[in-house]
C-alpha cells in the first residue's frame, strides 16, 4: 500500500507506490495454487529464494525481481501500482483495479468479474455521450457491493433491451 510521510518541508513524500499487499497475496496463492514449496517457486519464477520468501512476508522486491514476479505471475505490472499512481483510463478498468484489491476474492473471481462488467459496459456505454454518470468506489467492494451492481446493470441492460417504457404522448 502506498504510505505517506512527511519528508523535509512538510511535503508528502510517497514511500512505498507499490501496492506490496496484493504481490504478497497474488505470490504466495499461485505458488500455492501450483503446489510449489518456496525453493521451487524461487527456481521456476527466476527470483532468489530468500527474496521470494521476504516477499511473501510483505517486503518488496527489487526492479528486476518484481519484473521476473510480475510475468511469473501472468500480470501487468500496472495492477500492483496505486491508483493515485498509475491513471487508469476508463470506468471498467477503475473497477477491475478495485476488484483486485479486494481480498474477499481470489484474483481468478476477482477477473472473471471484471471482464462482465467490461462486457456489459461495452454493450450499454452511451455511443453519442449525450448522459454522463461519474461513479465513486470505495477503496475495495464488498461482496454485496459487487452482487447490488451486478444486479443494477442487469437491470439497465433488460430496460435498454426493452425499449422505452412509460407513457407515450401522442400527437
Amino acid at each position: 500500500m502506498i504510505k505517506a510521510a512527511l519528508g523535509q518541508g512538510g511535503r508528502e513524500r510517497v514511500d512505498d507506490p507499490v501496492d506490496i499487499e496484493q504481490l504478497q497475496v497474488l505470490v504466495k496463492h499461485h505458488r500455492e495454487h501450483l503446489g510449489l514449496s518456496l525453493r521451487a517457486a524461487a527456481e521456476e519464477s527466476g527470483v532468489p529464494f530468500n527474496t521470494l520468501a521476504r516477499v511473501e512476508k510483505g517486503h518488496l522486491p527489487d526492479l528486476a525481481n518484481f519484473r521476473r514476479l510480475v510475468l511469473w505471475l501472468g500480470l501487468s505490472p500496472e495492477r500492483f501500482f496505486q491508483p493515485s499512481m498509475f491513471r487508469v483510463e476508463n470506468t471498467p478498468e477503475v473497477i477491475a483495479s478495485r476488484l483486485a484489491q479486494d481480498p474477499n476474492l481470489t484474483p481468478a473471481a476477482a477477473e472473471t468479474i471484471a471482464d462482465v462488467v467490461r462486457e456489459l459496459y461495452g454493450n450499454l456505454v452511451l455511443k453519442d455521450r449525450e448522459v454522463t454518470v461519474h461513479l465513486r468506489a470505495a477503496k475495495t467492494f464488498t461482496p454485496d457491493a459487487a452482487r447490488l451492481l451486478g444486479e443494477i446493470l442487469v437491470e439497465i441492460q433488460e430496460r435498454l433491451q426493452s425499449g422505452p417504457t412509460g407513457p407515450r404522448h401522442v400527437m
